[in-house]
Order: C-alpha cells, then structure tokens, then sequence
C-alpha cells in the first residue's frame, strides 16, 4: 500500500511511523512544506527559555528517525493540490521551483495551521512578529537578547501568548498583554483560576490589558505602538501576534468538503468526503468527548492519537469503532504557577450551549501542620447536574499537582460521577498530600457535603 502524508508535525510523524513499524507492505512519503523537520511549537518557551539540551533537538522527529523504516521525508516539499479521482498529489519543491505530482492509495492529511493574523493597519511593519514555528522563534530569540526591544506587547492572553509574555518579562522587558476577553486565559480557566493567573501576571510585571481589541499596529517602517479599540496607544518595540490559528486548508478547496472556517470535514472514521482520504490534526474538529460535539482542538497528543486510530483502520472500509474522541487536556507553568484543565469549562460550555453545574475548591495541599511545599490548592469540577457524570476540570497550585487532571481526563472517559469520585480509593501521605485527596475533597464539595480536611 502506497501512503502518502501531507505534513511533518505530530499527527504527520505518527502516521509514519505506525504505519512503517505496524505493518510490513507500506510505502510511505512524508512532504513537508517547511524546511526543518520539524519544529515543536508547543516546546517554543524552553526554546526561547534556553532550557534544551540543543536548539536543533526541540523537534518531533529527525527524518532519520522515518527512513530507517524505510519511509521517505520531503521538507521544503508544498503540496498544493490533490486530485481525489487520479488519488495524486501535486507538490511543489521549494528549493528548485519545480512541480511534480506523486500518486497513492491512501492519503493522511496532517497540514494542521497558520498563525491567526488580525486585519488592522500595520500587520506588515518590521518587528511585528507570530510565534509559531522555528524561523519565528529564531527571529525572537534575537530580540529577547536586544537591548534596543524594551517595550513588548503581546497580542492574545491564551497559552502561546502568556508563554510570550512570561519570556520577554523575564528578559527584563516591559510587557503588556491585549485582549478582547476579560481575564487571562480564559478559554482555559474559569475565573474563580483564571483571577489568580491575572494577580501572579501583574505581580511578575506583566500588564494587562484586557476588554480591548486592536485597530492598528502604528510606525514608520517599523513597529513603534499599538492602538486599541479605545484609541489608546501603547508604546511597543516589539509586537508578538498570538491571536489564535486557522487552518491550512486553502490548497483543499473544491477537493473535499470544508466548513465555513477552513476545517476539514471528517465523518466518525475521521474520513474525509473524498474516497480514500483521511484527515486528522489541528486541521480538524475531532469529537469533544465530554461534550459529545466536534470540537477544534489543537494539541499534540490529539493529533497522534488520531494518527494511530487512521493507521489502525486504514485498510478498513467501516472500521468496527469509531474514533474515540478527546477530552482536550493540557498544561502550562506561569510563573511560579502550574495549571492543567481537562474537559468542558464555563468557556466552551458557553459555546457549545451545554447544560452544566460546577464547583470551585480552594484548600492545602497537605495537612497544616506540614511546611515544606504546603501550596495553596485550586481545583474547578464541572459536571452533568442531572446525572452528575464528571464533566471536566481545572487545577492550579504553585505546587505541581497536574497530574490530578489526567485523574480527571480518566474519570470523564470512565464516565465517572461526582460520588464515584468523592470515595475513590487514593494514597495518602503527608509528605504528598491529605487523607482525603485533593479531588476527593472537590467532588465531596460539588456534592454540597462539608469534607472533613
């Protein structure tokens, strides 16, 4: 069986692999439309940070890693159409200007997304910068250690933007972080958590101003402010535009079904509307498993677990099961704070328009009588009000308790409920935490009991 997969990045790099190291009859090409195979943008604020072994190593993969297997890696290799009748691919080499088209029986789609632009005056001044991929954190990586960038604002209060404004305050530089929404994060953190990031934000340095989009990046050839919505100007040397992605679609028009933002269509099989032709990564709405809708969701461990689904019934017409779907758990340290979410929140809730109850504890982590380490603790449950199955949840705590949101990510999928979760059966030592754990005591809580802490 010929495969070939359009992109490089996490879905595209665990295709590959399953499919040459599960199976023994598979030809396999990989193109990639960047040069570098390939930059892992989650790891960008270690990058920038200093904190890796070597700046060639944040990667996913080496080609190396592939063509021991025997598949083929293309980077600097753009696809730019594909013809579902003739099942071949046209791609571009970007170093020698030719084209070339190369056929298959299978086709992986991985191409993911594109830094989200924001249409106002001044997008194209110099120094105004995204962050996302190597080149640009190459580019910032150089102004992080320019004297001359004083003033940064940042563009986007979500996790790439906070990580942005966290580098450059650490640096030494004056940051101000724009957006629409009202609190840091807030796609992420309800605000009982998300109010806590924005105090540790400003007490680090970092202003915020939030409620305000922007109308215009002002300079002559180069950046020198931003002007909100509001008329304000804020002085800026540096622009990093952090404000959300979309997808890599464009090539696909008129080939298979997109909706109306540029995501691929995918049946339950993650099928796309072309015979023969799969779809998966952050180009992609897979299923939201708690809420039971497709959701974008655009996280590494998505993209490979979808990959290895696709591979796992490639030659399967109608596979036996569908794909499983997600719960959207990730992970962020900001400054001497570490949070994890998992699942539904107020935020998506909203959106999805999804009948849900919540529950918010603060407490310890260990016994009072412990020092050494003893953190607050801030635990968010959301949950069905009628069934109380376990919904989603948010934690943070100086003290690194994420952990506890795989417990949750497992509990959703187990389609525990808030009692089954109030008894379940933990460790317990005071060097770690209380006889009742954490999420025990959250879910006695949401149940509207009084724990014994």
């Amino acid at each position: 069986m010929k495969v070939v997969v359009i992109g490089a990045s996490h879905g595209g790099h665990e295709s590959a692999h399953e499919l040459l190291t599960r199976y023994d009859d598979m030809d396999v090409t990989v193109y990639e439309a960047g040069d570098f195979i390939s930059f892992m943008s989650c790891g960008m604020e270690l990058f920038l940070q200093g904190n890796v072994t070597e700046r060639d190593a944040v990667r996913n993969f080496k080609p190396a890693d592939i063509e021991q297997y025997g598949g083929k890696v293309f980077a600097n290799h753009l696809v730019e159409s594909v013809d579902t009748d003739k099942q071949e691919v046209t791609a571009l080499d970007k170093q020698s200007g030719k084209t070339f088209t190369d056929s298959y029986d299978k086709l992986i789609i991985s191409s993911g997304v594109t830094p989200g632009t924001i249409p106002v005056p001044g997008m194209d001044l110099e120094n105004v910068f995204l962050m996302r991929g190597r080149d640009w954190a190459m580019k910032l990586d150089e102004k992080l250690h320019d004297d001359a960038v004083q003033n940064v604002v940042v563009v986007g209060s979500g996790y790439i933007g906070i990580e942005a404004a966290q580098v450059f305050a650490e640096a030494g530089k004056k940051v101000t972080v724009v957006d629409m929404i009202n609190r840091p994060l807030g796609n992420y953190l309800d605000s009982e958590l998300a109010d806590v990031m924005a105090d540790e934000l400003t007490e680090k340095g970092v202003a915020l101003h939030l409620n305000h989009g922007v109308s215009a990046f002002e300079g002559q050839g180069k950046v020198t402010a931003v002007k909100d919505d509001a008329g304000q100007t804020l002085p800026a040397d540096l622009v990093i535009v952090a404000a959300g992605v979309k997808p890599a679609t464009k090539y696909l028009e008129g080939t298979v079904d997109l909706d109306d933002r540029g995501f691929i269509k995918t049946d339950p099989y993650l099928h796309t509307s072309a015979k023969n032709v799969f779809a998966i990564g952050d180009a992609i709405k897979p299923l939201f498993a708690p809420a039971g809708q497709p959701a974008p969701i655009a996280l590494a461990t998505t993209a490979r677990k979808e990959a290895r689904y696709v591979v796992e019934n490639i030659a399967i017409e109608k596979p036996a099961r569908a794909f499983a779907g997600v719960n959207g758990s990730s992970a962020l340290t900001v400054f001497d704070y570490k949070l994890a979410t998992t699942g539904v929140n107020a935020n998506n809730a909203e959106k999805m328009h999804l009948n849900v109850a919540s529950a918010f504890y603060k407490g310890k982590v260990r016994p009072d009588f412990v020092t050494d380490g003893n953190a607050d603790a801030f635990v968010k449950l959301t949950y069905n009000p009628d069934s109380h199955a376990i919904l989603g949840g948010q934690l943070l705590s100086k003290a690194d308790l994420t952990a506890h949101a795989n417990t949750i990510a497992l509990a959703i999928k187990g389609k525990m409920t808030l009692e089954d979760l109030a008894e379940a059966d933990f460790f317990f030592q005071p060097g770690f935490d209380k006889q009742w754990s954490l999420l025990n005591v959250a879910a006695q809580v949401a149940l509207g009991q009084t724990p014994s802490v």
